[in-house]
Order: C-alpha cells, then sequence, then structure tokens
C-alpha cells in the first residue's frame, strides 16, 4: 500500500507540473490532486523536494535494472537519458525551479551505481585499491553527469542515442587503461 500511495502523489505531482510552474504547485494542490489528506503525505515524505528525490530515485533504479555492466552500460546511460526525456515537464520543471545541485546529486548518484559496478567487473583478478576504483568511477561519473546536464540545460534537442555513441567513442577501453595505471 505505501508504494501505491508513494506513486499516487508522484503522479498528481507529475500531473500539476503539465498545468503549472513546480514554485506555484504546494503541498495542499498535490494532496488534493491526489485525493489523500496531508497527513498522508507527510507519512510518506518530508516535504514536495523529498518526494522529487524518491521519484528521480526510482525511475532512475527502473531504468538501470540489469544494465550496470560493461556489455550493457551504453544500454543503462541510454535508459537514463530516455527517462529524463520520458519525464521532460518534470525534469525541466525541477531543473529550473529546483537548485541544480539537486538534479546533480540525484544524477552523481545514479551514474556512480552504474559506473562503480562496470570498474569492479573490469576489475576482477586485478590488485587495485579501493579508492583508485572509486577515483576512477568519480571521474566518469562527473563527466557523464555534465554530459547530461548541458544536455537538459539545451532542452534535450541531441538524440540520446548520438550522445552515448559520442560517449562510447571517447572512452572505448579507457576504463581498462585506467584500472591498468593503477594497479598494485
Amino acid at each position: 500500500m505505501s508504494q501505491t500511495t508513494k506513486r499516487a502523489l508522484e503522479a498528481s505531482l507529475k500531473n500539476l507540473l503539465l498545468q503549472k510552474p513546480f514554485e506555484k504547485i504546494t503541498i495542499a494542490d498535490i494532496t488534493e490532486d491526489c485525493g489523500v489528506n496531508r497527513m498522508t503525505f507527510y507519512y510518506h515524505f518530508k516535504d514536495i523536494y523529498d518526494l522529487i528525490e524518491w521519484s528521480c530515485i526510482e525511475d532512475a533504479a527502473k531504468a538501470l535494472e540489469g544494465k550496470k555492466t560493461y556489455n550493457t552500460w551504453q544500454q543503462g546511460f541510454l535508459q537514463i537519458f530516455q527517462a529524463v526525456l520520458d519525464n521532460k515537464p518534470f525534469i525541466m520543471n525541477v531543473y529550473h525551479a529546483v537548485s541544480r545541485e539537486h538534479v546533480e546529486t540525484y544524477l552523481y548518484k545514479l551514474t556512480y551505481s552504474l559506473l562503480i559496478g562496470v570498474v569492479e567487473e573490469k576489475a576482477a583478478g586485478m590488485q587495485v585499491n579501493e579508492e583508485d576504483k572509486n577515483f576512477i568511477a568519480d571521474f566518469y561519473k562527473y563527466a557523464f553527469v555534465g554530459v547530461m546536464l548541458d544536455w537538459i540545460r539545451k532542452g534535450m534537442r541531441e538524440e540520446p542515442e548520438r550522445i552515448i555513441d559520442r560517449i562510447a567513442t571517447l572512452i572505448h577501453k579507457d576504463i581498462e587503461k585506467a584500472l591498468e595505471a593503477f594497479k598494485r
């Protein structure tokens, strides 16, 4: 029941974002649209930003499901881009109304999760410090998030497939090279 209520609140927020800007939406608007009382909202979320973060994390988890390997990272990132594109009104409102830091934090968590899986897979059998593996994943995380934020800032006009193909060209075999350089 808890997930159902959270999803209903999320759907109400996304519905309201099609009608008015984020900064004009209140918890009362969301609960009225959803048909629940304010206490129900506060049982699940501490504020609207908490609802946004939960929504982004849930969408991301669905997008990345099973896509955290070297052979599937491109598909995982493409699905992240597609999830962002599918929620364009929501993302654009959040990007412009909420501090950019919220969007960055969400994207950093999401991409790090995918990248550390790839780094760990490629590091199998190698003697590489955890700190160095984390550094490699962080490096690529910042690059990917920078590209995605620029794409969002420009209105999501470029095809995600083209962006992923270009990224893949740049980093082909680079994770392995980085791991080799950090081997003990």
